[in-house]
């Protein structure tokens, strides 16, 4: 069935009312009709199946069937900290990634990023928010990975402390990801943070303090992967390790 996340003042009681852009989708384009059934998420960990009632160009009206738990979500949170691409690189990340398990988006300014600002138009974090939405719609996902605003490198070192696990891709030196989840781990973590760096790498000073504030230097095989796709491998590859990737 198809799969469409709602807010939570979309809910009425044993109804749900959807809006006019999805409403375009299941009338035109899917083109479902009263009876059709559809899979309904608050992302707050629920999902509702749900039959359609109402269906308009303008709004669709659904009632309630069944409320059952989210399923989807890997039981390791990954943080994923992405140094900016230009737009097709960035947004394929964004959806690619989305659709492996990853939770939380932070766009991040490097010494080699081409991108030099922080500050990103409101209708460009609208478009990534949408392919981020639409990509946990289409793979099954329970929730909507966060996306937070671009910050510095600098501005990421304090929090790696906060992960279980930071794990910093590099091209000449680390450990694999799977030697890294094993030593000394007798509990699935549940954060990981993992730092892609920009079409070079991250410079030699960015990997030296990323490592003084908690990171592990990892390296993702012997051949040298384009960053936007680093960033697939390095969350498929966490999660497999995980047992995270299994139906």
């Amino acid at each position: 069935m198809n799969r469409f996340f709602v807010s939570k003042d979309s809910f009425r009681g044993d109804k749900v009312l959807l809006g006019k852009d999805q409403a375009h989708q299941i009338h035109s384009v899917l083109r479902l009709r009263p009876a059709d059934q559809i899979i309904v998420l608050d992302n707050a960990g629920w999902e509702y199946e749900v039959s359609l009632a109402k269906v308009t160009h303008e709004q669709i009206v659904g009632e309630i069937l069944q409320k059952r738990a989210a399923a989807g979500e890997p039981q390791t949170q990954i943080t994923l900290y992405q140094s900016l691409l230009t737009r097709d690189k960035f947004e394929f990340v964004l959806q690619k990634c989305t659709e492996v398990g990853v939770s939380r988006f932070v766009p991040v300014i490097t010494q080699r990023t081409l991108i030099r600002d922080t500050t990103i138009k409101p209708e460009k974090l609208a478009r990534w928010q949408r392919i981020i939405t639409e990509a946990a719609e289409q793979s099954g996902r329970g929730r909507i990975p966060d996306l937070l605003p671009p910050v510095t490198f600098e501005e990421v070192l304090p929090n790696l402390r906060d992960f279980e696990r930071c794990l910093i891709a590099c091209e000449k030196q680390g450990e694999s990801i799977r030697a890294v989840l094993r030593v000394g781990n007798k509990n699935i973590p549940g954060t990981i943070a993992i730092l892609i760096g920009p079409e070079g790498g991250f410079t030699e000073q960015e990997v030296e303090l990323a490592k003084k504030n908690g990171a592990i230097p990892i390296t993702l095989g012997p051949r040298i992967l384009r960053t936007e796709i680093a960033a697939v491998v390095a969350a498929a590859v966490i999660l497999y390790e995980l047992g995270q990737m299994e139906g």
